[in-house]
């Protein structure tokens, strides 16, 4: 059964077909750092790393001073793990921070 994504498109399509094909780091930080700004990267880095966090029961004041995230940013990522379309628990299984 596939994922009924709210922001499937034929460009979102091609955009994850394009990642998929990336084959090790340097060629993900040469396209991403192409096409997307540092921030952006760093943002979307940041909120893997709270994710790791949350599913490690750090607290949100441990996890704001140790990521630098506002706990705006911590509750909606929380939020995500619990309710979400359950993408960060993928790739954390994959990373082997959960089981």
């Amino acid at each position: 059964m596939e994922f009924n994504s709210k922001i499937k498109s034929d460009q979102v399509d091609g955009f994850f077909e394009a990642i998929l094909l990336l084959e090790n780091k340097e060629e993900c930080y040469r396209f991403f750092e192409d096409i997307c700004t540092i921030k952006e990267i760093q943002a979307i880095a940041q909120r893997l790393e709270v994710a790791k966090l949350l599913k490690a029961n750090k607290t949100y004041n441990e996890i704001e001073a140790e990521t630098g995230a506002s706990t705006a940013t911590i509750s909606r990522i929380n939020r995500a793990l619990n309710y979400g379309s359950e993408g960060y628990n993928i790739v954390l299984k994959k990373l082997g921070i959960i089981d």
